[in-house]
């Protein structure tokens, strides 16, 4: 059976509907947050959200100046959203970042008291107009509690409702995207829809599958136990021999061994991908510590 089919399989026996969007504690329950330095990440439905405010008068020429990092110009900033109360300008763009695969940005820049808050939405194939509308004015007025925020010093994390312990050595690499070294590295989001969960794996494989810095060697489906869910792994092996590189050079590793899921867990959608490098602390279960907190694997 192709990962196709298990996507079409798992859409048929958890159905696609979770809950009806519309109330902040439905967006709460899939909302995951960091904030390092001023700025605040979020991840909602696969969608990678920042924001960062700065204290200077609204106009084109200081958001141009303040936020070159969103790579925004003057002479783009052409478009407000009347639905939201202060001065603002939104931009949006698309650049293909694998064959048929789209980064979709929403970059919004919003007049408050303090000065000016630049917010950035970002999704791979998609774009979700009635979040983001739902989300800005939560963003800024701070009405998302600070309950909601991860520690950057790691010791446990709010895994989809789960407190699971993981100790100090390991570390954020971006909002529900955490790395132990050589215990594996996991990335995850919660989804409204399990076909959401379902496209954003599928995306994932993609964007790894096109990579040049080395190449899928082998791939399979195999059993897993998620988080108490009886479910199927797509299984990859992407080969980094013969290939210079800083991040090989950093890990001496030459090959990661990937697993995409996509599982029902505690009444949500979780789409995940979990790795873990050749010379990586294995277990006798078959992975290492970080990823047998959430997965296992059946014989």
């Amino acid at each position: 059976m192709s990962f196709k089919s298990l996507i079409i399989l798992f859409l048929l026996i958890y159905g696609t509907n979770c809950c009806a969007q519309g109330s902040k504690e439905e967006i709460f329950s899939r909302l995951q947050a960091i904030s390092n330095n001023g700025t605040d990440f979020f991840n909602i439905d696969g969608i990678e959200i920042s924001n960062a405010a700065v204290s200077v008068e609204f106009s084109k020429k200081a958001i141009a100046k303040k936020f070159k990092y969103y790579n925004v110009k003057e002479t783009e900033l052409l478009l407000s959203d009347s639905s939201i109360k202060q001065q603002n300008y939104y931009v949006e763009k698309k650049v293909e970042i694998a064959p048929g695969i789209l980064q979709h940005t929403t970059y919004y820049f919003v007049e408050t008291s303090n000065g000016i808050n630049g917010i950035a939405f970002a999704g791979v194939n998609k774009t979700d107009k009635a979040l983001e509308k739902e989300l800005v004015p939560l963003i800024i007025n701070n009405k998302i509690p600070r309950s909601y925020y991860e520690s950057l010093t790691v010791d446990s994390v709010n895994f989809v409702g789960r407190k699971i312990k993981l100790g100090k050595n390991c570390r954020w690499m971006g909002v529900a995207n955490m790395q132990c070294p050589y215990n594996g590295q996991m990335n995850w989001s919660i989804h409204k829809i399990a076909q959401d969960a379902a496209i954003s794996v599928e995306n994932q494989y993609k964007v790894i599958q096109s990579k040049k810095q080395g190449k899928i060697v082998s791939e399979e489906e195999v059993n897993v136990v998620f988080e108490g869910s009886e479910v199927k792994a797509k299984r990859v092996i992407y080969d980094f021999k013969g290939v210079t590189s800083v991040l090989v050079g950093m890990t001496g590793g030459k090959t990661l061994t990937i697993y995409f899921v996509v599982a029902p867990v505690r009444e949500r959608f979780v789409s995940c991908v979990m790795s873990f490098w050749n010379n990586d602390q294995v277990n006798p279960s078959g992975l290492p510590i970080l990823l047998e907190q959430v997965m296992l694997l059946k014989q």
